[in-house]
């Protein structure tokens, strides 16, 4: 009689190599789409060098404020919502949301340079909806 060989080490080596195919694909989309959330003086507290690819959260200043005349995007000033003096450029390419305008509250997501003064490289840009839409108080009852 012939003794068959046993395929319990094939089957060993197979499933080591897709769970660590797994693991390496899981890590790598974790470790792209992991940024920070911050408001403006948090971003700046931090530095370009410690914050990459973030968030920001804060409210358009009509000082600076420049629109793109033959292109989509803009330029403005980004000032902490509650501290005023702490501001940072931003540089956005893409179409601007119709309620963007100065004193809208804005998240700019992107990647933070430093420079003489920092300044932020937006990739997107959403205006936070205007109060317009929300229930007033006489409404409710």
């Amino acid at each position: 009689m012939m003794k068959q060989k046993t395929q319990k080490p094939l089957y060993i080596a197979a499933f080591l190599l897709l769970a660590g195919g797994l693991a390496y694909l899981v890590a790598s989309g974790l470790q792209q789409n992991s940024m920070y959330f911050l408001n403006v003086s948090e971003a700046l507290a931090k530095g370009p060098e410690n914050v990459g690819q973030a968030r920001l959260f804060g409210r358009v200043l009509p000082k600076g404020l420049q629109r793109s005349r033959q292109e989509a995007g803009v330029r403005f000033t980004l000032a902490d919502k509650s501290n005023t003096s702490q501001t940072i450029r931003v540089d956005y390419d893409g179409a601007v949301p119709d309620n963007f305008e100065p004193g809208a509250e804005v998240i700019v997501e992107g990647t933070m340079h430093s420079g003489p003064a920092p300044s932020f490289r937006a990739r997107k840009l959403m205006t936070k909806c205007p109060s317009k839409y929300e229930k007033s108080d006489s409404a409710r009852d």
